[in-house]
C-alpha cells in the first residue's frame, strides 16, 4: 500500500466484495495498469463468465478445430482484457492457490497474468516474476538480492517446508517470543508453513503444494494435501467451494452448492444431490487411491473466510 502512494501511483479499492458484475463496471471506470487480487476474482469471473461461453456444443466443435481454436481463445482474451479495462500490464495473483484449470486457461488464451507468494513476515513478498516469464503451477521467482531459499524435508525428498531467509524477514512477533521462536531458528530461517518444491537448476522458482498444518496423513503414511483435491471438486457441476476434511479415518467433501445456477437450471434439491454423488464418484476417478472421497455433505451456507479470501478451516474440523 505504501510503495504505491509513495511513487505517485493513484489507488482503487473496491469497497464491496468482488463479483463478476462490479469488477467489470469497476474496471471500465478505472482502467488499471495493474491490478492485483486474490484468486477468487478470476475464477468468479471464469465460471460466470466464460464457462457459459465455452460450455455451448457449437463453440466446444469450433475448438476442436485447428486454427478455429486460435481464433475464439483470442476473441475470449480481448473479452477478458476488456473487462479488467483493457489498460492493463499484467494481473498479479496471491494470497491463495490459483484453481489449476483456471490457470491451465488463462495460459492458452495467453492472458497476461502471473502468480506471486508472499507472507506479512516478509515485508510481505517473498517470490514474483513479470507474467511473460511465469512458469505454470509455480509462484514466481525468489526474489534476487534480497532472499535465498531452501526445502526443509524429513525424509530427504526434494519436497518439504519452504523456509526463506533475507533482509525483508522480520526480527520477531511484536512481545511475542514464543511465537517467534516457532518460526525462526537460529540461523535467521522463517519456517513459512507451506510445502513445496524448488525448481532447478537455480532454487529460485517456488511451487507449493499446500500448507503443513492442512496436510493429513493418510493411514499407510501418504500426505494428502486437500487443495489439490478441492481444486479438481471446485470445477464439477453446481460446486460452488469445497472443503476436504479428515473424519474417522476416511476423506468428507463438504460443499458450498452454487444454489443460484441450480435453480436457474431447473436442477431441485434431490437432483442436486445425486449430482454431488456423480461429482464424487467422477472425483476419486481423478485422485490417487488414498485421496479418494468417501461422501460429499452440502452446507447451507459459504466458509468462513480470511480477508485474503482463504478459508478458516480450523472451524470445520
Amino acid at each position: 500500500m505504501l510503495v504505491p502512494l509513495a511513487t505517485g501511483t493513484h489507488v482503487t479499492l473496491l469497497g464491496k466484495l468482488p463479483s463478476p458484475q462490479l469488477i467489470v463496471s469497476a474496471m471500465k471506470k478505472v482502467k488499471p495498469s495493474l491490478v492485483i487480487c486474490v484468486p477468487l476474482v478470476l475464477e468468479k469471473i471464469y465460471r460466470k463468465m466464460i464457462v457459459p461461453m465455452i460450455s455451448s456444443p457449437t463453440v466446444r466443435w469450433v475448438l476442436a478445430v485447428p486454427m478455429l481454436d486460435k481464433a475464439i481463445y483470442a476473441r475470449i482474451r480481448s473479452k477478458l482484457v476488456e473487462a479488467f479495462g483493457g489498460s492493463f500490464e499484467e494481473v498479479i495473483i496471491g494470497g491463495a492457490p490459483l484453481n489449476p484449470e483456471v490457470e491451465d486457461f488463462l495460459l492458452r488464451i495467453k492472458f497476461p497474468f502471473t502468480v506471486g507468494y508472499g507472507m506479512t513476515e516478509c515485508g510481505p513478498l517473498i517470490s514474483y516474476v513479470p507474467w511473460r516469464r511465469f512458469e505454470p503451477r509455480s509462484s514466481g521467482r525468489v526474489l534476487r538480492g534480497l532472499m535465498t531459499a531452501k526445502i526443509i524435508a524429513e525424509d530427504g525428498s526434494e519436497q518439504g517446508e519452504i523456509c526463506v531467509k533475507g533482509v525483508n524477514v522480520m526480527k520477531g512477533y511484536y512481545k511475542n517470543p514464543e511465537a517467534t521462536e516457532a518460526v525462526l531458528d537460529s540461523d535467521g530461517w522463517l519456517h513459512t508453513g507451506d510445502m513445496g518444491t524448488l525448481g532447478k537448476p537455480d532454487n529460485r522458482t517456488i511451487f507449493i503444494r499446500g500448507r503443513y498444518k492442512t496436510m493429513i496423513l493418510s493411514s499407510n503414511g501418504q500426505n494428502i494435501y486437500p487443495e489439490e483435491i478441492e481444486a479438481k471438486l471446485n470445477n464439477m457441476p453446481y460446486v460452488a467451494e469445497s472443503l476436504v476434511i479428515e473424519r474417522n479415518g476416511h476423506l468428507v467433501a463438504l460443499v458450498y452448492p452454487d444454489t443460484e445456477t441450480a435453480e436457474a437450471n431447473g436442477v431441485s434439491a434431490e437432483a442436486l444431490q445425486q449430482t454431488m454423488e456423480k461429482n464424487r464418484q467422477d472425483l476419486n476417478k481423478l485422485v490417487a487411491p488414498y485421496e479418494r472421497v468417501e461422501s460429499i455433505e452440502l452446507v447451507g451456507e459459504e466458509f468462513a473466510k480470511t480477508p485474503k479470501k482463504s478459508i478458516k478451516r480450523f472451524l470445520y474440523h
